[in-house]
């Protein structure tokens, strides 16, 4: 099935945090660690107004099935806050294709480095995209809990037109 990329609208937030949840669940966690991450999985309409994170989303059929929201942190740093899909959708190229959307929007904004901080399951797709484990950061929601953080060399990943 074909996608298509683009922006996120303030209306779009309510599915982004769906999908959030759902993405994160299929994992296997529990209902208390679901719970726990809830706040953290939101997107409000305030943060897509904002501006400060870049929040794209990925459709089917006209039906959005994931999303990722980047971050720039510095001229040459810029750090992907999010990344989710639908779990029916997992393995079908989508994630790759907001991954490969990600690196490119970071790199054409002038970016150096992607910094990755990862769910422990998705941490193989983060390496399959070029990402480089350079070392650990604690959960925002729980903790005690340590994410494994990868960094993606934009420059190799610079994009030609």
């Amino acid at each position: 099935m074909a996608h298509q990329i683009r922006d996120a609208v303030s209306h779009d937030a309510g599915l982004m945090s769906e999908i959030a949840v759902r993405s994160k669940a299929h994992w296997g966690y529990s209902a208390e660690f679901m719970a726990d991450c809830r706040d953290e999985l939101a997107v409000l309409p305030g943060d897509i107004e904002s501006g400060e994170i870049m929040y794209s989303v990925v459709e089917q059929d006209q039906v959005i099935v994931g999303f990722y929201a980047l971050e720039k942190r510095s001229e040459s740093e810029f750090e992907l806050e999010a990344m989710f899909v639908e779990p029916d959708r997992i393995g079908s190229g989508i994630g790759r294709a907001l991954m490969d959307h990600a690196v490119a929007r970071a790199s054409t904004l002038g970016g150096r480095k992607l910094v990755i901080q990862s769910d422990p399951n998705a941490e193989r797709f983060y390496r399959a995209a070029g990402g480089v484990v350079v070392g650990t950061r604690e959960s925002f929601s729980i903790s005690g809990r340590f994410l494994p953080v990868l960094e993606i060399d934009l420059g190799e990943h610079a994009v030609t037109q």
